[in-house]
């Protein structure tokens, strides 16, 4: 990569809306994933980029900061498009200007949260091959959308070829049925959801299981939830196994579960 593309983010200014721990949803599921761990601890430069931070760096502090759980020795630098938001580096925590090229660097890790929501739907596709082009070998890219106080997620995992999954999240006292999420669905699934796509089926399908696990909401939304994963499972969905008691309600299943049109991506 030349100096003169360096000197040329690829993508567009947007608008750089966050808030602290607005990502927290996705920070926990990142710390706790099976491969996102796995390919963090096989690392040999476990670099982390947080692609868009916005207009302060809360976000990136705070991924950094929990990503020291399963890396003590990572290193994070947040990238930014618009160069009145790059900020000094401090509290080990690198800043630079950058887009989808991702400032040729060549991360393990991209975080991409609330970015392409903001572009039309047929950028992503390119800025998706942008970003994998740039992954250190075994890489992982994280694309998603969250609502302005972060409790209504959604993001797509990739590795440098191909989608991998799609993860909901959301505040288990927030939401009254899991379809709810599909306003924050990211931007290659949010115009999908219409009749006759994956997506859609899926969000159905989710809310019929919530609505048949109503008798578990004496116990909480929690329980409610995951008595409604076990009805998914039990029809056939693929849906992700929970190692362990979560504090959100999570739906992760693999992509071509949801991949628009006849499994294209």
């Amino acid at each position: 990569m030349t100096s003169a593309t360096l000197k040329r983010p690829h993508g567009v200014i947007t608008r750089g809306t966050t808030g602290i721990n607005r990502l927290r949803r996705s920070d926990r599921w990142l710390v706790h994933d099976a491969l996102v761990r796995r390919t963090l601890h096989a690392s040999a430069d476990p670099l982390v980029v947080d692609l868009g931070y916005g207009a302060r760096p809360h976000t990136t502090f705070e991924l950094a900061d929990r990503l020291t759980a399963v890396r003590g020795d990572r290193r994070v630098v947040g990238l930014e498009i618009d160069p009145e938001r790059v900020v000094e580096s401090r509290n080990g925590v690198s800043f630079a200007r950058g887009g989808f090229e991702l400032s040729g660097l060549r991360p393990v890790l991209v975080r991409a949260f609330n970015v392409l929501r903001q572009y039309p739907e047929d950028a992503v596709g390119p800025a998706w091959a942008r970003m994998q082009s740039g992954l250190a070998p075994g890489g992982l890219i994280v694309d998603g959308t969250c609502d302005e106080l972060g409790r209504r997620c959604a993001w797509v995992l990739l590795d440098a070829t191909r989608p991998l999954s799609l993860t909901l999240a959301w505040d288990p006292f927030a939401v009254d049925r899991p379809s709810d999420i599909a306003e924050r669905l990211p931007k290659a699934l949010i115009h999908r959801n219409v009749p006759g796509e994956p997506v859609h089926a899926l969000l159905a399908a989710a809310d019929r299981a919530w609505a048949t696990a109503a008798p578990h909401g004496s116990f909480g939304p929690r329980v409610r939830w995951r008595a409604a994963l076990e009805l998914l499972r039990a029809q056939g969905l693929p849906v992700q196994p929970q190692r362990r008691r979560l504090r959100d309600n999570i739906l992760t299943v693999p992509w071509d579960v949801v991949a628009p049109g006849s499994g294209t991506n």
